[in-house]
C-alpha cells in the first residue's frame, strides 16, 4: 500500500472517531507529523501504527491492505513493465520478441495496446521479408498485420493500408 492510501484510512478512522489530529496525536507524536502521515507525506514506523491504532481503537489490519488489494497492484504494476518492455523491444526493432511480449498482454486490460504494436511489428517485419524477397513470408506476415491493424481501440488505417500495399506489391511480383 502506498504512503497516500495509508494515510487516507488513518484521517478516515480518526474521522470515524470525531477527534482532532491534536487528539490522535497526544503526546507520542506531534499534530504536525500526524499531519504528514495522513496526507501521504511521511510514512509511519511499526511503533507509530501501533499507537495509532490503540488511540483510534482499531485493528491494524484496517491499515494494512487486504491481500487481494496488494495482488491487483502488483499484477497492474507487473503488466506495466510488461508494456514498457514491449515498447523497448519495438522500439529496439526486435519485432518477433515483441511479438512474444504483446501475447502476454491479449487477455489483460492492455490488450490494445498489445494489438497496435502486435500490427506494427508484423507489417515491419513483412517490409522486412519483402526486401529479402521472401515473398511468402512477407505476404504471411502483412496478412497478419492486416488483421491486427483492425483490433483493438487503436486500430490503425495506417497500418493496415501499409499491409494492403504491401500485399499488392508481393502480388505484382509473383505476377512477373
Amino acid at each position: 500500500m502506498n504512503r497516500s492510501e495509508l494515510g487516507k484510512r488513518i484521517k478516515e478512522a480518526r474521522l470515524a472517531k470525531k477527534m482532532t489530529q491534536s487528539d490522535v496525536a497526544g503526546d507520542f507524536i506531534t499534530r504536525n507529523m500526524l499531519s504528514q502521515i495522513e496526507s501521504g507525506a511521511a510514512n509511519p514506523s511499526l511503533k507509530t501504527l501501533e499507537y495509532l491504532t490503540s488511540v483510534l481503537d482499531i485493528p491494524i489490519q484496517v491499515l494494512l491492505p487486504d491481500s487481494k488489494e496488494a495482488e491487483k497492484e502488483e499484477e497492474e504494476n507487473s503488466l506495466y513493465e510488461q508494456l514498457l518492455e514491449m515498447k523497448q523491444l519495438f522500439s529496439e526493432e526486435k519485432y518477433s520478441l515483441t511479438l512474444e511480449a504483446a501475447e502476454k498482454l491479449f487477455d489483460t486490460d492492455l490488450y490494445d495496446e498489445a494489438y497496435a504494436l502486435t500490427a506494427r511489428s508484423y507489417v515491419n517485419m513483412a517490409q522486412q521479408k519483402e526486401r529479402e524477397n521472401d515473398l511468402s513470408a512477407a505476404a504471411e506476415l502483412a496478412d497478419k498485420a492486416y488483421e491486427y491493424a483492425d483490433k483493438g481501440l487503436y486500430s490503425s488505417r495506417d497500418v493496415k493500408t501499409a499491409a494492403a500495399l504491401l500485399l499488392n506489391k508481393i502480388a505484382e511480383k509473383l505476377e512477373k
